[in-house]
Formats: structure tokens, sequence, C-alpha cells
């Protein structure tokens, strides 16, 4: 049990952990050493992409980064630990809504592409083009006719970005069925979070199998050598958080790479290139 002497030992959070280890057979120091090793972890990632971001507006990069999954995947929780320290200046995070009357007399890509980052700049989509590819479909909320003509295009689209120097990142947030019911209950059952959680989200539960059918043609369809599909495969947040940070910072070399002295090196028992025989939880 952690004792008042052991609080007056440490000045800083790296020799609370110190003191912590010692201890760690301990259930409740088991999880309070887990909580300060990630937020340790994460400090030095975030550096890392302040020092990225940096290089990016230095360059005149355009870096696009698309994250998307099933409801209550952790999207939205990640995005937000990617751009905590970032400058907002230069990034953006772009989270649509519903097409109006006159964008649904567009063509389907044209306001994503007036969202693209311009020179010097990151942006996180939250959510993207691919709700038709998915969440459409399922939901009832496109044709046939209109999803068969986004799976002809979208690699067209995407290949263009490439060809006109955008750098595009897509992940896919794996979790299981599970999963998602415990992460909906902890919804409801927070004042906070509780907006979170829509009808469309519990009727995803139901279609979750016709879900993972329209998941596996998109990838099989929109997969591809200048576009591929990264998916981050763990039920734990704080896992897919750190790692696709990792994933996203080892795609670069930007100046001052490896400062912070953990490893960018993403773990290959959860990031994982989108592949036919390799088995996903959701």
């Amino acid at each position: 049990m952690l004792t008042l002497e052991d609080f007056k030992k440490f000045n800083d959070k790296e020799e609370f952990l110190k003191i912590l280890k010692e201890k760690k057979e301990e259930q409740q120091v088991k999880e309070l050493l887990n909580t300060l090793e990630y937020e340790l972890e994460l400090k030095k990632l975030q550096a890392e992409l302040v020092d990225l971001q940096q290089w990016v507006a230095k360059h005149k990069k355009r870096v696009c980064i698309v994250f998307e999954g099933r409801d209550a995947a952790g999207k939205g929780s990640t995005i937000r630990r990617f751009m905590e320290h970032l400058n907002p200046r230069s990034m953006r995070v772009v989270a649509l809504t519903k097409p109006t009357d006159v964008e649904k007399g567009q063509w389907y890509f044209r306001r994503y592409i007036k969202e693209m980052p311009n020179p010097g700049e990151i942006v996180f989509f939250d959510r993207s083009w691919y709700n038709r590819a998915v969440v459409e479909p399922v939901m009832g909320f496109c044709n046939e006719k209109d999803y068969d003509k986004f799976m002809v295009q979208v690699p067209e689209f995407e290949h263009m970005l490439y060809e006109d120097g955008i750098i595009l990142i897509k992940f896919w947030f794996s979790i299981s069925k599970d999963e998602q019911v415990r992460r909906f209950n902890s919804r409801l059952q927070s004042p906070l979070k509780r907006w979170k959680f829509s009808p469309v989200d519990q009727e995803g539960q139901r279609r979750w199998d016709k879900y993972t059918f329209y998941k596996e043609q998109m990838f099989s369809k929109t997969h591809t050598t200048f576009s591929p599909w990264i998916i981050i495969k763990t039920n734990i947040k704080k896992e897919a958080r750190l790692e696709s940070i990792r994933y996203v910072l080892s795609r670069f070399k930007y100046e001052n790479k490896g400062n912070s002295g953990t490893t960018l090196f993403p773990d290959p028992n959860i990031v994982q290139r989108y592949h036919r025989l390799v088995k996903q939880i959701d």
C-alpha cells in the first residue's frame, strides 16, 4: 500500500513511477501504474507531434489523416490526443454533418475537397467520404447506384490526391461487438457523454453483420499501394491512441525525430495494414 512517506519521496512523475513499480503486485497500484506510464508515454509522443507539425509547416507539406471505424471505436478521443498540443493555426479537425440539399445535388466528393489541407497544414477527418462506403448503405441513406459509383470513383479520387502531393493516412479503429456495447453503456451512464449516443448507434449493434459486410467490401476495393488502410486492432483505448500516433510519426523524416527518447515504431500486433487473411476483431 502507498504511504504518506512514499508521496514525500518524489518530486515528479518519473520518480513516482519508480515507487509504484516497487509495489506493482497490488491491484490498485497496477491500475495507477498503467495510467501513469500511459500519460508519460503520451507526453513524449505529443512532443514528437509538435516537431512533426513544425516540419510540415516549414516544408509546406499537406497531411490528411482519416479516422474511420464503427461507432464508439475511439476516433474522436484519439484525434483529441493528436491535436492537444499542436498549433491550431496549422491544423484542423473536420467532422462534417449530413449534406445539405444543395450538396446532395453536387459531386459527392466536392464538400470533402474543400476541406483538404493547405500547404503546411495537418487536417484530421473525424469520419470522411467513407460514410458512403459503410454507414450510408447499412442505414439506407444512399441507393445502390450511388454506392456503386462511389466505390468505383474513390480509388481514382485518392490517386489524384496522391499525385497532387497530399499525404493521406487512413485509419480504421477495430473493436469487438462486446466492447462496443460496453462503451455505449458507459456513454448512457455519464451525463457528460450521453450526447454521443444516438438511435443510429443502437441500430449499428443490430446491424453488426451488415456493417461487417460493407466494411470488408470497402477494404478490398479501396486498399491500394498509394492509399492503404491501416487497422488499429485493440479494445484498449489507450493502446489505440499511442500506437496510431506512433504510426503517423513513423511515416515521416522530420527534424529532431526521436529526441523524446521513446520508440516511434508501432506495435505490429496492434497496427496492421489491411490484408484479406488477417483476422480482425470487428
